[in-house]
């Protein structure tokens, strides 16, 4: 049996899992989570998809083995949720050792069908659900067998690894409708825009927290996509073509480099939040007014000193505005016409928050700067 050591006043655990005992060492002040992290190796589970139960009770993440009452020698269950594995599945119980040579032989045989069978049963799995799910698997490449499953997948989510290349065979997956590459190592080289550009089908497209420099023109061959996010990158600009994307609903681009926004922005006439935050715009174009479904802005840290005149007057579902770290000022603001409509809509969205405050005031607080 395989056994974890860990420093300190140590206490010794079984965890019953899949047919066999787990026996693990750690200090008594670790918490169920460094457990949970411990277990991970020896069982191919994924922390957040271990739910550990002692005394008919599921331990909580935060709570140290100590206030759980987790004392030497004790049993803990470990239940996993499907799916939320790495490898080929969770690790099962070996097969025992036949005592002669031709029983050692069939049970390699068996052993060896039976990893076929797991290493199937996953790729037969994402081919009947549709979902591939990979997030922090350790990947360095996406695995040969994704591309087997062809337009039977619908979901493919490849976040928190270290994937660097995109291949333009990911075109092969026609039927993808999610795409999860975030927190990875993306760059502008090692990624197939036409290959991804082809995903026809897609409607949620996640690149954010990876390296990229550029979006290419042909972003608008997504033309369902409704939510964006490419937020934490190196982009110093979006494309003129964003225009196209007319059923985007969500776009979060902020922690970047952007220092301009195309006017083409007006006609995603559909979006519903903007996130632009941390970038190094300085104004944002008239256009923007044009976003009459738009409910949530955001544009703290940025060198904003005005926004577009009709902006409150246009935008009648604006109701979240935040200017943190902007110089953008209240008289300003006060001047712009439709400012009275807006401040009613933040003032009712935010009422709870506000009967709680201090003094309960309900100044404008949305990060412009009060200067009188």
């Amino acid at each position: 049996m395989e056994k974890v050591e860990a420093n300190g006043d140590a206490i010794n655990v079984n965890i019953k899992f899949g047919g066999r005992t787990i026996p693990v060492s750690l200090s008594s002040d670790s918490t169920v989570r460094d457990l949970k992290s411990l277990l991970q190796p020896l069982t191919n589970v994924l922390p957040r998809g271990q739910k550990l139960i002692f005394k008919g009770k599921v331990l909580a993440d935060e709570s140290t083995l100590k206030s759980s009452e987790v004392s030497n020698g004790v049993k803990i269950m470990l239940m996993a949720s499907q799916g939320l594995h790495q490898g080929d599945g969770p690790i099962k119980k070996d097969v025992p050792a036949p005592s002669n040579l031709r029983r050692n032989a069939n049970a390699n045989q068996v052993k060896e069908k039976r990893e076929i069978t797991v290493e199937k049963s996953r790729t037969e799995r994402w081919k009947a659900t549709g979902v591939i799910a990979l997030s922090e698997c350790n990947l360095r490449a996406i695995p040969d067998e994704v591309w087997n499953c062809g337009p039977s997948a619908r979901v493919l989510d490849l976040s928190h690894n270290s994937v660097e290349d995109v291949p333009a065979k990911i075109g092969i997956l026609s039927s993808i409708q999610k795409l999860l590459l975030n927190a990875n190592e993306i760059r502008d080289n090692s990624i197939s825009w036409e290959g991804l550009t082809s995903l026809k089908s897609i409607t949620n497209l996640s690149l954010s927290q990876n390296h990229l420099t550029t979006l290419p023109s042909s972003l608008d061959a997504l033309a369902r996509l409704t939510q964006l996010d490419i937020a934490n990158n190196e982009l110093t600009s979006l494309p003129d073509e964003i225009g196209h994307l007319t059923q985007l609903q969500v776009l979060k681009a902020n922690n970047n480099r952007i220092h301009v926004i195309p006017s083409s922005i007006g006609d995603c006439t559909c979006l519903v939040e903007v996130d632009l935050s941390a970038n190094l715009l300085l104004e944002l174009p008239e256009a923007f007014s044009n976003l009459h479904n738009l409910k949530a802005l955001h544009l703290s840290n940025n060198g904003l000193k005005s926004l577009p005149p009709t902006l409150f007057k246009m935008c009648i579902r604006l109701s979240t505005l935040d200017l943190h770290g902007s110089e953008i000022t209240m008289d300003l603001l006060r001047q712009l016409e439709g400012w009275e409509d807006f401040d009613k809509r933040r003032r009712l969205k935010h009422q709870k928050q506000l009967d709680f405050r201090a003094g309960g005031s309900a100044e404008f607080d949305e990060g412009a700067d009060k200067r009188f």
